[in-house]
């Protein structure tokens, strides 16, 4: 029993690491370091705040199911009564434990529509950077590995 709890608290220890990841166009993962980007002159034509949903591994699921079986286990008293309360206690943990996940992992994000130079227009969501982006404003997109961030244009 004991090593079943800290085996649930290591997998929320990471459940909680991996919620700290970010789409933050200020941070930049290792695997795009010295690649080659495709840059893009544009314009702003809106900006407009949105949040990203959640992620739903089912980590959050398996470490509340578990926990909550553990927990509802040791509470009843005879065996069958025991596998009944763990049973129903485990299925509220994982109900829990992805509601937690899916709330822990949302990002305030920006949806950015730019007209390209040549005409085109895209829209880009990016996570919140420490860039604050208005109508009009001069900006390049920095595509790399299939990845696309929006930053303000050098002058």
């Amino acid at each position: 029993m004991k090593r079943l709890m800290q085996v649930a608290s290591a997998v929320t220890l990471t459940l909680v690491l991996g919620a700290c990841a970010s789409s933050s166009p200020d941070v930049i993962q290792r695997g795009d370091a010295q690649r080659l980007s495709r840059v893009e002159d544009g314009v702003v034509l809106s900006v407009r705040a949105v949040t990203v949903d959640g992620s739903q591994s089912g980590i959050g699921a398996a470490v509340g199911g578990v926990t909550g079986a553990v927990a509802g286990a040791s509470r009843g008293g005879s065996s069958a009564e025991s596998n009944v309360i763990g049973l129903l206690v485990g299925v509220a943990g994982a109900a829990a434990g992805n509601t937690i996940e899916r709330m822990a992992t949302r990002e305030d994000a920006t949806e950015l529509l730019i007209q390209l130079k040549g005409g085109e227009r895209r829209a880009v969501v990016q996570g919140k950077g420490s860039e604050v982006l208005v109508p009009g404003d001069a900006v390049i997109l920095v595509t790399t590995g299939g990845k696309v961030r929006v930053t303000k244009a050098p002058k």
